[in-house]
């Protein structure tokens, strides 16, 4: 059973924040280049990285090969 982790990181809570926000205003996550960008990184190579952390947690499910795919839990 998939269940939210009791902590993240400071860096997993931006990332989920920024899927949050972005799949309420267009419908669906931001692309790892996007994700990277907005939080401010120089290389959307750490990006999978962390969402394949969170998805091991528990805490974001992915629907599809794709990380736009995903969705959060709870």
């Amino acid at each position: 059973m998939n269940q939210r982790p009791q902590h993240l990181t400071a860096r997993e809570e931006e990332i989920l924040r920024a899927i949050r926000h972005s799949i309420r205003d267009r419908g669906e996550a931001l692309s790892v280049r996007e994700m990277a960008r907005e939080l401010g990184l120089r290389s959307p190579a750490s990006v999978p990285y962390h969402l394949a952390n969170l998805e091991e947690r528990g805490a974001l499910v992915r629907d599809g090969r794709n990380w736009q795919t995903c969705r959060l839990t709870g």
